[in-house]
């Protein structure tokens, strides 16, 4: 870890988790199950984190949770803002002690609010664009998660509205930031016209799972994070001017995992 001086010149902080030996159990609901290698995995993800640091974060690896298959997916535990961290409570039940340890590892960054049952909320499901906050309605998050999340945000100017999102796992799977004026957006799951105001850039229709791209800059600008598998999209991306980088992640993509899964940041 870098010290406290390296962390306030970079970018931010990325909290990561290692990829459990247990993830051949992850939850899944749109694809098939298929054999994850371990080895292959963890390669990949510290790839991913590699990419991170070189990006300008202090990457931090919370505690290994080795019993908790989905445990590297740790966007879903938490949405990290500038001015709080809202601490979910994840649509899965199984899911649920995930997020002591994010708790643990965010106390420092930000003054945090947490969900209460019966609402729940994926952190996959919210998509940040400057002061609105899009929630979308899967199987994972609830009108009631949305509707807790608005009222500890509100107060710090924030807007939140909801999508329903019926087609893949979370909204973030159908649509992300990739700029600053622009969104990757799969048409198929997600309406791009339902995003006014922003530039669009539609994913390869033979790249459906394309659209899960990190974007690591601010209102100034700055580099994104997109799975080197989508290659088609990414020469899209690029055409429309945006500076994507490419990192590998076959393996955590058979547990619908993306590049946005993997870490929480906090700028």
């Amino acid at each position: 870890m870098r010290d406290a001086g390296a962390a306030q010149r970079a970018r931010g902080i990325a909290l990561t988790r290692e990829v459990p030996a247990s993830i051949a159990r992850c939850e899944l609901t749109h694809l098939v199950r298929e054999p994850i290698d371990l080895v292959r995995a963890r390669a990949e993800h510290e790839a991913y984190e590699g990419a991170l640091a070189a990006l300008g974060f202090v990457v931090r690896r919370m505690a290994a949770t080795p019993e908790l298959p989905d445990s590297v997916f740790v966007e879903d535990a938490a949405v990290v803002l500038d001015e709080i961290a809202v601490v979910t409570r994840p649509g899965a039940a199984s899911r649920r002690a995930e997020v002591p340890t994010v708790c643990e590892s965010l106390a420092g960054l930000r003054p945090l609010r947490s969900m209460q049952a019966p609402a729940t909320l994926d952190g996959g499901d919210v998509l940040v664009l400057e002061r609105e906050i899009v929630v979308g309605l899967s199987a994972r998050t609830s009108r009631a998660g949305a509707e807790q999340l608005g009222a500890f945000v509100t107060p710090f100017g924030y807007r939140v509205r909801t999508l329903p999102v019926t087609q893949c796992l979370h909204l973030k799977s159908a649509v992300t930031r990739a700029g600053v004026h622009a969104l990757a957006v799969n048409p198929a799951w997600v309406d791009p016209a339902a995003f006014p105001g922003w530039e669009v850039v539609e994913v390869d229709p033979a790249e459906p799972m394309a659209a899960n791209v990190l974007y690591a800059g601010g209102a100034d600008g700055g580099p994104a994070l997109a799975a080197e598998g989508f290659p088609r999209t990414v020469e899209r991306l690029r055409r429309h001017g945006l500076d994507v980088r490419t990192v590998p992640a076959f393996e955590l993509a058979k547990a619908e995992g993306g590049v946005t899964c993997c870490s929480l940041i906090a700028r």
